[in-house]
């Protein structure tokens, strides 16, 4: 008898950090966005470029992370996920290097999209190889605990950039990100397990290929559930993208205060996450998804009222965004399950073909649709309504073709 109960806090500490380590392989991408951002004005000061050239950077980047991520999965589907993630990371930490000893602005451009080429394959292949290996309201939590660490990215990415920014230069933001790639990679070659066998991989072939990407675009459920998260997070990405307008333009604080946006976004979805783990196994699919949009629109109404109401003020124009990212923490994990579970034997592809279409919108946000909107709070403020409500059409379409949904994922 000792043996198991002895066993299963093992088994359980081998599962959270496993969830660890997928967590933090996500947080390659927002370190690659969030860290750089207020170094912008640094950035153009040095190579006498204008705003919109260092924006495009990151458009470039955005634009090649929501390309590639097409082939991710499938990769991973053919070669094995640990091979596609190893592989990713050493590329990532050379285009790094690269934006770090940069030249000119054209030189960022190009390393920034190789950056973008191999940034999402962590991220994707995280996602299939965690539903690989769990399933039924294990797999809720462990979804949600990565929800959870991966938060952590984007509240002390810009924190830790403005320190760097002010105390090195924007240059010593590059050199930090290489140094927490190749500790990654390190982690990655000592723990990271395959669990996708010979057996069950999908040949890398172009018809197979076109034909296994037919099939997982021909099922409507996959564009309505796939076009849900993608709208949540456009929805607060917006502020993301229009950062420095947002808090320096509009509520007047410096390079060093982007924390005031970053930490309670992502205390919201730290939040949004442990709530979501809370309720695995105790509430439906259904009323959790309802749940995370009671948050959601409770976010965006009080959005709308402090900036139709209130003058402009860092703690009072933050909050709503806190509020709001706790729904779409509690939303995401329940839908990304229900997705991945609509092709069990394509989870790569599908997961890749999700996040190609959350960060092509994202891409599109911040080269087009934030740059818009940043020019007051209540454009910004109508952005995350917009966002909201054709994300909660599209859940409520769902439900109508789906109208009896598993308990649990």
């Amino acid at each position: 008898m000792p043996a198991p109960s002895g066993g299963a806090p093992a088994a359980r500490k081998r599962h959270w950090g496993l969830a660890a380590l997928i967590a933090a392989l996500s947080m390659i991408g927002p370190f690659a966005i969030d860290t750089y951002l207020p170094a912008f004005g640094a950035i153009r000061e040095e190579f006498d470029a204008p705003q919109i050239a260092v924006q495009q950077t990151l458009s470039a980047y955005l634009l090649a992370f929501a390309l590639m991520m097409l082939w991710h999965g499938a990769l991973s589907d053919a070669l094995g996920r640990r091979r596609v993630v190893l592989g990713s990371l050493a590329i990532f930490a050379f285009a790094t290097l690269g934006c770090a000893i940069a030249g000119n602005v054209e030189s960022l451009w190009l390393f920034r999209t190789v950056q973008g080429l191999c940034a999402g394959a962590p991220m994707v292949v995280g996602r299939a190889l965690l539903r690989d290996r769990f399933h039924g309201p294990e797999a809720q939590q462990l979804m949600s605990q990565v929800t959870l660490i991966f938060g952590i990215a984007p509240a002390i990415a810009p924190v830790i950039g403005g320190v760097l920014l002010n105390a090195f230069g924007w240059r010593a933001i590059f050199w930090f990100l290489l140094a927490f790639t190749l500790a990654l990679l390190a982690w990655c070659v000592r723990a990271l397990p395959e669990t996708l066998p010979p057996s069950m991989r999908q040949p890398l072939h172009p018809k197979a290929l076109w034909r296994n990407y037919r099939t997982v675009l021909g099922k409507l459920d996959f564009l309505l559930l796939a076009a849900i998260p993608a709208l949540n997070f456009a929805a607060f990405f917006t502020y993301v993208a229009a950062a420095p307008a947002f808090l320096v333009d509009l509520l007047g604080v410096s390079t060093q205060g982007f924390a005031w946006l970053f930490v309670p976004m992502i205390t919201g979805i730290m939040v949004g996450a442990l709530i979501s783990g809370r309720v695995a196994g105790r509430l439906p699919l259904e009323r959790t998804v309802r749940l995370g949009y009671a948050f959601a629109f409770a976010g965006v109404a009080l959005n709308l009222a402090i900036a139709a109401l209130h003058p402009a003020g860092v703690a009072w124009h933050v909050l709503p965004i806190l509020v709001f990212c706790i729904g779409s923490a509690v939303i995401m994990p329940s839908v990304t399950l229900i997705l991945l579970d609509l092709v069990p034997s394509m989870r790569g592809l599908t997961s890749s073909l999700q996040g190609f279409l959350q960060f092509s919108l994202a891409a599109l946000n911040a080269g087009t649709i934030a740059p818009f909107l940043s020019h007051s709070l209540w454009s910004l403020a109508l952005g995350m309504l917009t966002f909201t409500v054709a994300s909660v059409a599209l859940w409520i379409v769902y439900l109508r073709r789906r109208p009896t949904l598993p308990l649990h994922p």
